[in-house]
């Protein structure tokens, strides 16, 4: 603790100066963990009560129903936590992934800890450092409908704007973010976004702006990293998921040079995951520059399977979670690989690039130490235009992966905006096969740069009307006329249609004799004018297109545990600006209606009223009538008739 003008707190800080923060991890849950969890059990039911209801529907994307809970999501024994709290012992954080707390204590606690029956092991609690580089850049000419003003060419470099263009800005996705601080309510790119919640697990409390304790650069680094993502300011910073929500957690102290505290990153990811959100995104390029005394990571480490924070970020991801980090910065340095949590099997890693697509000296290198592609993709990361917490109009421009991690992380918003109904693995694998060189990955650039446009409609073909598909495929060589082919199969009967195109790059057809409710199957074989064949879908999927019904999805994208359900509502209660999300599964091609009643049974909105897509629909309802009058606050009901069923929930609306 330093730089403390108070003689009782300074009298105070010595007393933590004498402690240090160790992880001490337990040997049960109170349960053993072979035990089975059953849907009926206690101890299962404790730990779903925990989740919203929108993280249990994202769950439920990658996990099957009867698992969504394992035995990492069980509550840690509290026995075990109140037979510390009677040794007096700090206990700061609880991490239930890992049957864990952290907390500070005394060389001679130490040794009373270890000898507990209880207590598995004691880990010292490790921290890590973040450098970036600082300077200025010229703004190239903004085309687009929106004005980025400085901002355009990070976002043009990776086609976000063309993404903008059509509406597709990250809303209804929530986004969190580990940093820093964020002095989101005190810069003019920050008045129309949406915080779901913050949260500060250096101090324990809900201000994620500089309190009394912090340095004066607290907040800067997670301020610049927001504005980059979701910033909106017309004429200065256009964020890729301006309309996202996000939920912002403190990680960093940075009283003791610039690092982060494992416990405090893992708990972060714990409270995110539990909140429902979609996607996260931490730019703390982590190094193996630790602080004196606490031991270094070596790249032997960087294997997807040691470091706290690595393990943290997988098992979010196994729940569902798409999780980004970035690269770091030690690419010119002894030690310049990637370093954790980026060197996760799943986590994508982030890397630099300048404005001519030229791997940053700076960004970390791969590979993984067992081998794996790393980094995964990479942005701009050379002279990024971001807010400073300097002042309500004030920004710069800075260097780092720091500053590219968000870039990646806001196309991943739009995306999945625009395709709610995929999982993080899908997602994930989107990301990889729209970076332009996927085909010859390297371990200094990954799959190459992320391109937002690609990503949108390389995988997936856009409806011109009830029954004409359209495609923009791309290979790295150019398209050889002529060899584009359009396979597809209706009835059982399969058509393989050569397709030309004036571009080169857009193809139509229209498909004759369709039926309302007809299903084709279909895919695409062409080959490059150096003579390699493409298939896409890629390996050997198809799409589905249903006539009239206007879907087209992955033939496997769709898998339902069961014929139909009704989620909770998320948010509730809710508001007229944060609106309320109702999702509902289906089979695809039955009869809906999605209606609101107010208290005493009189319907005020029709949400949907048609034929359901099958796999996950959502709506939105903003509290209004159908005749767009604001609804009174108060308790309103929703309910599905879809098939032979009818499903029915209650939520609040306040105003």
């Amino acid at each position: 603790m330093k730089n403390l003008i108070l003689v009782i707190v300074l009298f105070a800080s010595f007393e933590i100066l004498a402690q240090e923060k160790y992880l001490i991890f337990f040997k049960d849950k109170g349960i053993s963990e072979n035990t089975a969890l059953s849907k009926t059990s206690e101890h299962y039911n404790k730990a779903l009560s925990i989740l919203s209801s929108r993280a249990i529907d994202r769950r439920s994307k990658v996990m099957q129903n009867n698992a969504l809970i394992t035995y990492e999501d069980l509550p840690i024994n509290e026995s075990y936590v109140s037979q510390l709290e009677t040794m007096n012992i700090n206990i700061h954080h609880k991490l239930k992934w890992f049957n864990a707390v952290s907390a500070y204590i005394t060389d001679e606690q130490l040794a009373l800890v270890k000898s507990l029956g209880f207590v598995s092991k004691v880990e010292r609690v490790k921290v890590f450092r973040e450098k970036q580089d600082v300077k200025p850049q010229e703004s190239k000419l903004n085309k687009t409908t929106l004005d980025y003003g400085p901002s355009y060419n990070q976002y043009a470099l990776s086609g976000v704007p063309s993404l903008h263009d059509r509406g597709i800005n990250g809303e209804g996705i929530i986004i969190g973010l580990l940093d820093s601080g964020f002095d989101w309510k005190d810069h003019e790119s920050f008045t129309e976004i949406k915080v779901l919640a913050e949260y500060d697990f250096v101090f324990d409390d809900a201000v994620t702006y500089n309190e009394e304790e912090d340095v004066e650069t607290q907040h800067n680094h997670g301020t610049s990293v927001l504005s980059i993502i979701g910033g909106y300011k017309e004429g200065q910073i256009i964020g890729p998921s301006y309309k996202a929500f996000f939920l912002l957690a403190k990680t960093e102290d940075v009283r003791s040079e610039k690092h982060v505290e494992e416990d405090n990153y893992a708990a972060a990811l714990e409270w995110m995951e539990s909140m429902g959100v979609d996607i996260t995104s931490s730019s703390l390029g982590y190094s193996n520059e630790f602080d004196e005394g606490e031991g270094d990571y070596t790249w032997e480490d960087m294997d997807g399977k040691t470091t706290i924070v690595t393990r943290a970020a997988e098992l979010a991801f196994h729940r569902g979670v798409l999780t980004i980090s970035s690269a770091g910065n030690e690419g010119n340095k002894v030690f310049r690989y990637i370093s954790a949590p980026s060197d996760g099997f799943n986590t994508i890693s982030v890397g630099a690039v300048n404005s001519e697509n030229e791997v940053a000296g700076f960004s970390s290198r791969g590979p993984s130490f067992d081998g794996r592609i790393k980094p995964d993709v990479v942005a701009l990361g050379v002279q990024v235009y971001n807010a400073s917490a300097n002042g309500f109009s004030s920004y710069g421009y800075s260097s780092g992966t720091s500053l590219a991690a968000p870039i990646v992380g806001g196309i991943a918003g739009q995306i999945l905006s625009a395709f709610p109904y995929l999982s993080n693995v899908e997602l994930r694998r989107i990301l990889h096969e729209s970076s332009d060189t996927y085909n010859n990955p390297d371990t200094a650039r990954g799959y190459g740069l992320l391109s937002a446009p690609v990503a949108l409609s390389v995988y997936y073909p856009q409806i011109v009307n009830a029954s004409t598909i359209s495609k923009r495929l791309y290979a790295e060589k150019g398209i050889k006329p002529g060899s584009v082919v359009l396979h597809y199969t209706t009835s059982g009967d399969t058509n393989n249609v050569i397709l030309s195109s004036s571009d080169n790059q857009n193809y139509s057809y229209f498909f004759p004799d369709l039926t309302d409710t007809s299903t084709v199957e279909f895919s695409y074989s062409f080959r490059d004018m150096e003579g390699h064949t493409y298939q896409e879908p890629a390996n050997g999927k198809t799409y589905i297109y249903n006539y009239g019904n206007n879907w087209i999805a992955y033939k496997t994208l769709f898998a339902p545990s069961h014929d139909y359900s009704l989620s909770n509502n998320y948010p509730n209660p809710f508001n007229y600006d944060t609106k309320t999300y109702i999702r509902f599964t289906a089979k695809g091609g039955e009869r809906a209606d999605l209606i609101i009643v107010d208290g005493i049974g009189q319907k005020v909105k029709t949400l949907f009223s048609g034929y359901a897509k099958p796999g996950v629909n959502e709506y939105i309802w903003d509290g209004f009538t159908d005749n767009d009058e604001p609804c009174a606050s108060g308790v309103y009901f929703y309910f599905l008739k879809i098939g032979d069923k009818d499903f029915g929930n209650k939520m609040l609306l306040l105003k």
